[in-house]
């Protein structure tokens, strides 16, 4: 029997999946979670063979998540089913140690299908994502960027605000509205795991960032 921890801020999404899983005899859903820290200390009280984790999610990013559950029980597999399939995204949840990656609209046959592989040890990817990360991997080494959880987007907003811009100011050189760059910030800060701009301006000067504006 494979036992699953479902985690997703949504309940429907959460409601969805159980009934996928109720379909099956060899799957069980041992418990689910809408938080990320919550979801570490759940794994390691648990002990599912699997975590299907959601990325977005108050507390804890599932990225900084993962890392942490691998940490600390190295025998779960973390199974990533997310909205987000950019590259950035993807990278850095295999970097954190996920051992699948899944884009949520996938039919219930393929997530069981992944659940059963990721319990055995096996990389699950779609064909898409699959050719992606041999194309990347097949790459020259780059010098490895700082902030390896943040997309691209994330760590341009950082970078500008390492060089002292104002949100309004980040806005006009990219062309977002101040709305979308004060998201952007408060995700970098949950993802930095800092409580301040303060202090995320700190880690990015420390790594490098603010230099080039």
């Amino acid at each position: 029997m494979t036992r699953v921890l479902l985690v997703d801020d949504h309940p429907l999404v959460r409601q969805g999946l159980r009934a996928v899983f109720g379909t099956v005899e060899d799957i069980e859903v041992v418990g689910e979670v809408s938080d990320g820290r919550e979801t570490v200390r759940r794994t390691v009280e648990l002990a599912p063979d699997v975590v299907l984790m959601d990325l977005q999610l108050p507390g804890l990013h599932g990225i900084e998540a993962t890392r942490e559950i691998l940490a600390r029980r190295p025998a779960t597999a973390v199974l990533v089913l997310t909205m987000f399939e950019d590259d950035d995204t993807v990278f850095a949840a295999v970097r954190a140690g996920a051992l699948g990656y899944l884009v949520k609209g996938a039919e219930g046959r393929d997530i069981i299908a992944a659940v059963r592989a990721a319990a055995s040890g096996q990389p699950v990817f779609g064909a898409a994502l699959a050719g992606r990360l041999r194309d990347w991997f097949a790459a020259p080494p780059l010098r490895e960027r700082p902030f390896p959880q943040l997309t691209a987007r994330e760590l341009e907003i950082l970078d500008r605000l390492a060089a002292g811009l104002s949100n309004t100011e980040i806005g006009r050189t990219l062309h977002l509205s101040g709305k979308t760059v004060a998201n952007n910030v408060s995700t970098i800060l949950t993802k930095l795991q800092v409580p301040t701009r303060t202090q995320a301006i700190v880690q990015a000067r420390e790594a490098g960032l603010g230099r080039t504006l």
